[in-house]
């Protein structure tokens, strides 16, 4: 009995001394620590290797990371003090992946000027399908999937090439707006009961109305003249037209669109205009409203 009480103040001195270096905050980690494994320990009699769940590790690391590594190496653990740091070191960069983890679900959005180069692309090229125009963007360099392609032309209602290559009127008139124009002759009567007929010109953009002249016989010379002091007239204006569209009335000679064809401007013979379409007469009363 003496010499095992001995033996407890013996042991206890020395623990006495050995924690005399420690500070106070340094004491409270070591023991919340022992204890902790104690508990693995008692969780665990009777395996020959002692393991640390996942709820072990976070504790053990965050509760002994803050002590200076001379301190660590004291504390008796039943693992070295590098697997300590190790466990915390890979806390943190679960931690830091976790956050990191894009709030939405799936692939990025596509970037705008993207979006905005295939829309162009489909619009010049009506007979280029999707996977022409992924082509094209590898070329300029742009890396997309051939399915992104797809789903943007989807997305903002672009269908097949094989039916947009198909011209409509209506998209005729969409897609050459600014160089586009259309002439026809007014009928009106004066209060002298004289019937006039007035030479108009519409831009397609702008509505704006050119009127050239007005006659009561509308020769071929006359008409022809017309169709010159139109020309003249834009290129004062610096307009860049590129079509003009006229009906098949028999006052148009074949001179007149001579003179055109030789300033670079095409003529355009407009047909019997479906229901609801546009047409010459339309867009000049429009104009003149």
């Amino acid at each position: 009995m003496l010499l095992r009480l001995a033996y407890l103040g013996v042991t206890n001195a020395f623990a006495m001394l050995r924690l005399l270096p420690i500070s106070d905050h340094g004491k409270d980690v070591e023991i919340l620590a022992l204890r902790h494994q104690l508990m693995v320990l008692e969780r665990q009699l009777g395996e020959d290797r002692v393991r640390f769940t996942p709820g072990d590790r976070v504790f053990l690391a965050a509760l002994l990371h803050r002590l200076p590594r001379n301190v660590l190496r004291r504390v008796r653990l039943l693992v070295r003090p590098d697997t300590v740091l190790r466990w915390h070191r890979d806390l943190l960069a679960r931690r830091h992946a976790a956050r990191s983890l894009s709030k939405r679900p799936g692939r990025p959005c596509t970037v705008r000027s993207v979006r905005v180069l295939v829309l162009r692309l489909a619009r010049e090229n009506p007979t280029w399908g999707y996977r022409r125009i992924h082509g094209e963007l590898l070329v300029l360099g742009v890396k997309v999937a051939a399915s992104t392609v797809w789903e943007i032309l989807k997305d903002a209602g672009t269908g097949p090439a094989p039916e947009r290559a198909v011209t409509t009127w209506a998209g005729f008139l969409r897609s050459q707006a600014d160089a586009l124009l259309a002439c026809d002759f007014l009928e009106t009567i004066t209060l002298s009961g004289t019937r006039l007929y007035v030479f108009a010109v519409i831009g397609h953009a702008s509505r704006r109305i050119r009127v050239l002249g007005a006659t009561a016989h509308p020769t071929a010379s006359w008409v022809a003249q017309a169709a010159r002091n139109l020309v003249m007239d834009l290129q004062d204006a610096g307009c860049r037209a590129r079509y003009v569209i006229r009906d098949r009335d028999g006052k148009f000679p074949e001179l007149f669109d001579q003179v055109l064809k030789d300033a670079g401007i095409q003529v355009v013979l407009s047909l019997d205009p479906p229901r609801g379409s546009w047409s010459v007469d339309d867009e000049m009363r429009r104009g003149a409203r």
